[in-house]
């Protein structure tokens, strides 16, 4: 899947960083897993490019948050558009248990293994699209005195999209790392880059980012 750098001629750098938090959108194994019920392939390559902005904002202390995806369990207009959620698949229900073809048995809500949040790192639940809405987030955001927000996980024209455009509204310079997010179409992820560098923030790959945080 290609990348889309920043388009917008607002340049990025080292001051477009300060007081970072990163927050993991939606890396659970219901979208990630081989034979997931809402599988992204291309999330598994983004998986290095997450794990090393995660090494590098916890080597500098600095917040790493993550989202998961809960699935209601009641009718709601959500199941309409993905009917994996309904009873009969139970995508991303709270406690339950699906079969992955090469891990076993694991639930299908939870944040894979190869990004298990650390201690103490904050997991916000969201019922919708987006991670601040409904959620918690920008109350904890602010707590912590974050100013920017670095965003990575899946889908990308999806919850990454939508929570990367609520980070911008809530007045955090945000940046989208485009080799740390994935979707299940190629020509939607390129426009919703190309889209969010226009006007809502940087789209830059996590060498540039990483690079930028420890300059």
């Amino acid at each position: 899947m290609s990348m889309v750098q920043s388009i917008s001629g607002v340049a990025f750098g080292p001051q477009q960083l300060d007081q970072p938090a990163l927050l993991v959108v939606d890396m659970q194994n219901d979208f990630v897993r081989l034979g997931a019920p809402l599988e992204v392939p291309d999330a598994r390559e983004t998986i290095p490019f997450q794990q090393a902005l995660i090494d590098v904002f916890r080597s500098l202390k600095r917040p790493v948050l993550f989202t998961r995806f809960v699935s209601q369990e009641s009718e709601n207009l959500l199941w309409k558009w993905s009917p994996q959620c309904r009873p009969d698949t139970r995508c991303c229900w709270r406690g339950h248990i699906r079969h992955f073809p090469e891990d076993g048995a694991l639930e299908g809500v939870a944040i894979i293994q190869e990004l298990q949040p650390a201690a103490g790192e904050e997991i916000i639940d969201k019922y919708g699209y987006g991670a601040f809405h409904g959620t918690s987030l920008a109350d904890e955001l602010h707590r912590l005195k974050v100013r920017s927000l670095v965003v990575t996980g899946t889908v990308t024209q999806i919850c990454v999209e939508e929570s990367a455009r609520e980070s911008f509204h809530h007045g955090f310079s945000t940046v989208i790392a485009c080799d740390a997010v994935s979707s299940f179409d190629a020509t939607l992820h390129n426009a919703t880059l190309r889209n969010f560098a226009m006007k809502f923030g940087w789209v830059e790959p996590s060498a540039n980012i990483i690079k930028a945080l420890v300059a």
